[in-house]
């Protein structure tokens, strides 16, 4: 079974361990994994202040590592599971790497780019069309984007 509840939220845990790792280290939480074949092939979270580089979102990231891992420039037949849903900047990234499905979990209201403001995955002017789930784990997603919030403002 490649598409359950079951098996988005088991990988979905892993994204939230990657978001995790960015909240020990105070960047924004959000993490990524990309799957092929039920195995994890890339991991990534924001590390947009470590690097000092506003393009190191956990999606790019995680692109880099699974392209990598596949030494392929494509990702066709792959997933990404992101705690929060991608900006317009990653989601022209996965359009471009031409991955198959987006799941994530919390949605962005304020610069979404998979549904919430933009929906560049479902671009007919773009070259390459995907799937997009969203909700999977949602409220545990966004609980860690509060709680990381919270403290900067009690700081």
């Amino acid at each position: 079974m490649t598409s359950g509840v079951m098996y988005h939220q088991r990988f979905m845990m892993q994204a939230l361990h990657e978001a995790e790792l960015a909240y020990q280290k105070d960047e924004v939480p959000v993490g990524a994994v990309i799957v092929k074949d039920g195995v994890i092939i890339g991991r990534g979270h924001n590390l947009v202040e470590t690097l000092k580089d506003p393009t190191a979102h956990a999606e790019i990231i995680a692109i880099s590592s699974a392209c990598n891992t596949l030494q392929e420039k494509y990702l066709s037949g792959c997933t990404i599971y992101v705690t929060l849903e991608p900006c317009v900047m990653c989601s022209g990234a996965l359009v471009w790497s031409k991955i198959a499905r987006i799941v994530f979990g919390a949605m962005d209201e304020k610069s979404g780019g998979c549904g919430s403001v933009f929906s560049i995955p479902h671009s007919r002017s773009l070259n390459h069309n995907i799937e997009v789930i969203q909700g999977v784990l949602e409220y545990d997603c966004a609980e860690i984007l509060k709680r990381f919030f919270k403290k900067k403002r009690y700081k």
